[in-house]
């Protein structure tokens, strides 16, 4: 299991403060496609990701146990 952790409008946006993926191992990038197709969060390209407290690139990999950190931008002044 990945447990992906939410912040600000996407915990908002869902309802939930994480999610939890029954998956053994996927690149970042197949993360954000999954979050767009099952969760319709179209902004997941722009979202910085953490794989265990460590920013992640797109071909980082996500494994079985890790914690994700999905980090929409920030706006505002």
């Amino acid at each position: 299991m990945i447990r992906v952790l939410l912040f600000a409008y996407i915990k908002e946006r869902l309802g939930k403060e994480e999610i939890v993926l029954n998956e053994q191992q996927m690149t970042v990038r197949q993360l954000r496609e999954r979050l767009e197709q099952e969760y319709h969060l179209q902004a997941a390209s722009s979202f910085m990701i953490a794989i265990n407290e460590e920013f992640a690139t797109d071909d980082d990999i996500v494994c079985a146990g890790d914690v994700v950190a999905l980090i929409p931008p920030v706006s505002g002044g």
